[in-house]
């Protein structure tokens, strides 16, 4: 069976203005619209396109997390995944702990590639993709913008420093999708009511052998500090003057 294995992840929707609780213990998510992480998206997107060209037979979507998770595998099914996942825990899942799930989910799932985005928007971390591969023992491909399946290996254009970088690997391996990848598909109210059919199993850790450890703890959440207003200046000579006292110059 050749399975594509795709992490979803809900976040907060990327156009909310984030606000800091008053306490500094975290962010506010009450009442707040919560999404697909997009880079976890594009990362759907492409598994999706690899079985429409043949190359795959399933795509499976995976979440970890509350039970809200459901809604957003449920967005990943209406998308075209053909069934879902989801490890269900209130626990806080850190990169590690989620690739130990995914990695426990590859295995059962025998997939021929996973794909996850390069990283979550509410945490920044780009850890997950390149832990999993190495619990696997398996090559990855990191920040792809383009993915040619030839066979049993996988041709990955990604983005480094320097420009673009090709990497042929072999099958199985690990992909983390970059913003550059593709653009997802528009979700079909039709589509949506399909996805209301399709199989999701929700599992609980301790049935893929792994108890969720916090290693790390947020100690404090500040808001950014507010931007202060510009300063008009007459002519050139003033801004160079206001510089230099600024010490900027």
């Amino acid at each position: 069976m050749k399975r594509i294995l795709v992490s979803i992840k809900r976040v907060v929707d990327y156009n909310v203005r984030i606000r800091v609780k008053p306490d500094g213990t975290g962010v506010i998510t009450d009442g707040v619209k919560m999404s697909v992480n997009p880079f976890d998206e594009i990362a759907l997107e492409e598994a999706l396109r690899i079985k429409e060209k043949g190359l795959a037979e399933e795509v499976v979507a995976v979440s970890i997390g509350p039970a809200d998770c459901q809604q957003q595998l449920r967005t990943a099914l209406a998308m075209g995944a053909d069934r879902a996942v989801h490890v269900q825990t209130d626990a806080i899942i850190e990169p590690g702990t989620a690739a130990r799930l995914m990695h426990k989910l590859a295995e059962r799932e025998q997939v021929m590639l996973a794909i996850v985005g390069k990283q979550a928007i509410d945490d920044d971390c780009n850890q997950t993709g390149q832990m999993l591969a190495a619990l696997w023992g398996r090559p990855q491909a990191t920040f792809a913008s383009k993915v040619e399946i030839n066979g049993d290996q996988a041709l990955v254009t990604r983005e480094v420093d320097a420009g673009l970088e090709t990497l042929e690997i072999d099958l199985p391996a690990v992909i983390t999708a970059d913003l550059r990848l593709n653009e997802p598909r528009y979700v079909k109210l039709p589509d949506i009511m399909k996805a209301k059919k399709k199989p999701l199993e929700t599992i609980d850790p301790a049935a893929l052998g792994v108890t969720p450890v916090e290693r790390l703890k947020a100690v404090k959440f500040d808001p950014p500090a507010q931007r202060s207003k510009g300063v008009m200046v007459k002519d050139v000579q003033e801004l160079v003057t206001a510089l230099r006292g600024k010490g900027l110059v």
